[in-house]
């Protein structure tokens, strides 16, 4: 069977090369995907400043939240894990018991605090924790800093360094290449927290148990860092983004499966379907159905192999390319190592494995049951196509796709709606693809028409190829189809996310401009000058962190938590959010404004309390004084900035927002930012833009992939047709005539690919766009559409006529010799 095998790859390249591409490419993106997966899990960043620690203990930011308030019928409560988004402290009462774990020789505290020096932001440190970054010499006497040799300044000279709005001046007492600045370290102890703790290990300890002994002693509330992961205590957003790069690869890790099976399988049935007449003739000679599917199968796994031994080395770099582009767009940061193990090019490789052997027998099982008799009339020309099985999983497909435009449309709205934009195109791709031979027959039939008045006599040759070949030409039309269907759903989605955003930001802000500081945040009392000065009818700092309700149980609470928003009561006339109760006047201390339908799920109404566990992992009992009804997909609660910024990394308000004449603002802080209107949307659309660049980026990875299945089969198809060309000839056709055919059935194919594609993509823009924008029409230019539709026809027609155009070049006598 091996022997046949390999005779068979020998004399059919044309086939089985285009298997290996579809193979190829498949592997190496989900190997890619793989990589960024495991990049995010690892979060691997080379310590600097922290260098000298074998382990560093941080405060843990996991925070664990009750699924449902009634316990099961064993008495047990479920429970989902979610991430505090704030700078989280470390109990002083750590380092003593970390000190006690045998092994360690001692422990160094890392005091840390948000400082902005000439205008550049960056941490404070106190002095006794530069040692871990091997730094020596005296150390900072009480109103001295050492500062980064980059900023210029020198010994002896005196900087202003801003920490919390206040600015202070300090003496240098010497300069680092460490980008922080040292202060003596009782000036530490006062203005910053104790973040971090450095172990340094004794001679001799193995540095991995010692990180199992830290943990064993030091319990759960603490997280103990060893290798590489120690980067994460100098740099805790960048575990932030992991999260992101995880989730993101996940996403786009199994749509890049889930596509990569449909190409590889309708590449695989162009190959076996040129292959009928062979299989019919071994059947024809007392080849049993069991030695064609074992055939097939050998063919389908040798391709497999050396597909995915062939994507090993460019999946990785592919992968690496990959991520230094979404650290350009600041998903993930630069400072974390790529890594691709064996696991994510192991899960690639078994990935085409599966999908070419899938495709293989799904493809030979029918071939292996026909009757030879059979097999021979069907070789000629197929007509039979729809199978149960086929109808069942088509039915189901497209089933799914109803089922979540249905849920796009009465469950969710605003930007979460797109997380079922994905499953959806998959699932509508997935049934049409299945469908394809009928689908096609329906628009060719409607295509028919139009072709033969158009184009005439190489029309009519066309038109009568697309009506006796419609079950052959589903395999041309399908490729079109995934690869338009994927393009439109995916930038529509992105276009209508991105509107619907922006019309929401738009509509609720209300300030006439930001004051926006530039020393990392402004000091408690800014706001009231700010509203003192001339022209200014309101103002309000402006805050904005994340939060979780404890208690009561919150059954509107999402595992991300609920978005908390600061500001000052004075200034509430500039929050768009309706009030349904209470008065938002009566934002001070601990008081908070929540949104309606959260209150009436916990069965809270003004006056009532709640425990609130802020970013910062800090508890506190609020009053609810007012309940709001935000827009929906945006939630929100209100909170006083006061109070919020005590629970923030920056520990004050950096924004004011400002109604009125702002011009004696300007005036009035010279140094610091005053954004109007008109530059806030447009940095917000800016942001949006490079949100949308990650998506553009990963979708057009997959839409190239299915654009690459479309050349290829077209190719494979087109190049099977040399004999049907030269009998052609042979009959008096000219060689432009045949051409002129070829090139109405590429047009042909085009329009009935963008057609069904048309219709994949509607499947999921309609429902989505109707819960995001209120409208079945989603937003976007009209130009995507006519690019796509362009590069598909060009895709097509290069991919037909080239080969047409070789193919005719062979004398017609000889191409009906060698068929």
């Amino acid at each position: 069977m091996l022997r046949l095998t390999l005779r068979t790859l020998r004399y059919r390249k044309g086939g089985f090369v285009a298997t290996f591409i579809a193979l190829f490419f498949g592997a190496a993106i989900v190997m890619a995907c793989g990589g960024l997966m495991e990049t995010g899990i690892r979060t691997a960043i080379p310590p600097q400043r922290l260098a000298g620690a074998d382990a560093v203990i941080i405060a843990d930011r996991s925070i664990r939240l009750a699924t449902d308030d009634v316990p099961d019928e064993d008495g047990d409560v479920d429970y989902e894990y979610s991430m505090l988004t704030e700078d989280i402290p470390v109990d002083a009462s750590v380092a003593a018991k970390a000190s006690a774990v045998a092994g360690v020789a001692r422990v160094v505290q890392d005091v840390a605090f948000p400082v902005s020096l000439a205008g550049a932001s960056t941490t404070g440190h106190n002095w006794a924790s530069a040692s871990l970054a091997g730094l020596d010499g005296a150390a900072p006497r009480q109103g001295q800093v050492v500062v980064p040799a980059s900023s210029g300044a020198q010994a002896g000279s005196r900087v202003d360094i801003s920490v919390r709005g206040k600015i202070t001046p300090f003496t240098v007492s010497g300069t680092s290449g460490q980008p922080v600045v040292y202060f003596a370290d009782s000036d530490a102890q006062r203005l910053g927290k104790l973040m971090a703790l450095g172990v340094v290990a004794a001679p001799g300890t193995d540095t991995s148990a010692l990180g199992v002994r830290l943990e064993e002693a030091l319990g759960t509330t603490v997280t103990v860092l060893t290798g590489d992961e120690r980067g994460v205590a100098e740099y805790p957003k960048a575990a932030e983004q992991s999260e992101m790069l995880i989730t993101l690869s996940a996403v786009f890790g199994g749509f890049a499966v889930m596509v990569s099976m449909l190409v590889v399988a309708s590449t695989f049935s162009v190959s076996v379907q040129q292959r009928k007449r062979e299989i019919a003739l071994l059947r024809a000679i007392g080849t049993t159905p069991g030695q064609i599917r074992r055939m097939i199968f050998m063919e389908a796994l040798v391709v497999s192999v050396l597909a995915t031994l062939a994507a090993w080395f460019p999946g990785a770099l592919v992968g690496e390319l990959l991520f230094e582009r979404l650290a350009e767009y600041g998903v993930a940061s630069p400072v974390v190592q790529f890594h691709q193990g064996w696991i994510p090019s192991i899960v690639g490789v078994g990935t085409a494995l599966l999908a070419g052997l899938i495709a293989a027998l799904a493809g030979a099982r029918r071939a292996s049951r026909t009757r030879p008799t059979e097999a021979l009339a069907e070789a000629a020309l197929q007509r039979k196509w729809l199978t149960p099985a086929r109808l069942i999983f088509a039915i189901i497909s497209c089933g799914g796709g109803v089922a979540l435009g249905i849920v796009s449309v009465t469950a969710m709205s605003g930007p979460i709606a797109a997380s079922t934009a994905g499953p959806a195109v998959l699932c509508w791709a997935i049934g049409f693809t299945l469908l394809a031979p009928g689908a096609t027959k329906a628009v060719m039939a409607l295509l028919r028409l139009p072709i033969r008045a158009l184009t005439k006599v190489p029309g009519s040759l066309a038109a009568n190829n697309t009506r006796m070949r419609a079950v052959k030409l589903a395999s041309a039309v399908a490729p079109v189809m995934l690869a338009s269907g994927f393009a439109f759903a995916q930038i529509y989605t992105q276009t209508t996310s991105a509107e619907s955003a922006q019309r929401a930001y738009t509509q609720d802000l209300r300030a006439d401009a930001v004051l926006v500081s530039a020393t990392g945040g402004f000091s408690p009392d800014v706001v009231d000058t700010v509203r003192s000065l001339p022209g200014v009818t309101a103002a309000s700092e402006w805050v904005t962190s994340m939060g979780f309700i404890e208690s009561p149980y919150d059954p509107e609470l999402s595992d991300e938590g609920l978005e908390l928003q600061g500001i000052t009561a004075s200034g509430a006339s500039l929050t768009a959010v309706p009030v349904v109760s209470g008065a938002l006047k009566d934002l001070s201390g601990d008081t908070i404004a929540l949104p309606a339908d959260h209150a009436a799920s916990m069965g809270l109404g003004v006056g009532d309390k709640l425990t609130m566990r802020y970013g910062d992992g800090q508890t506190s009992r609020v009053t609810v004084v007012a309940l709001i009804k935000p827009r929906q997909g945006y939630e929100i609660a209100l909170s006083p900035a006061a109070t919020l910024a005590q629970h923030t990394s920056a520990g004050v308000a950096r924004q004011i927002m400002v109604s009125g004449d702002t011009s004696a603002v300007a005036a009035r802080f010279p140094n610091d930012r005053l954004a109007d209107r008109s530059t806030l949307t447009e940095a917000y659309a800016a942001d949006l833009e490079t949100q949308a660049m990650i998506n553009y980026l990963l979708a057009g990875m997959i839409i190239l992939y299915t654009a690459i299945s479309v050349i290829n089969t077209l190719v494979v198809e087109t190049s099977d047709r040399r004999r049907e060309f030269g009998l052609l000839r042979l009959s008096g056709a000219r060689r432009g005539q045949v051409l002129r055919m070829v090139g109405v059935e590429g047009a042909a194919i085009t329009l009935a690919g963008l057609i069904l594609g048309t219709i994949v993509s509607a499947g999921t823009l309609v429902p989505f766009s109707l819960a995001a924008l209120d409208s079945v029409v989603p937003y976007g230019p009209i130009w995507i559409y006519l690019a796509v539709s362009a590069a598909a026809g060009l895709l097509t027609m290069t991919a037909t006529m080239i080969p047409a155009w070789v193919a005719l070049r062979t004398r017609p006598a000889d191409t009906v010799a060698v068929q």
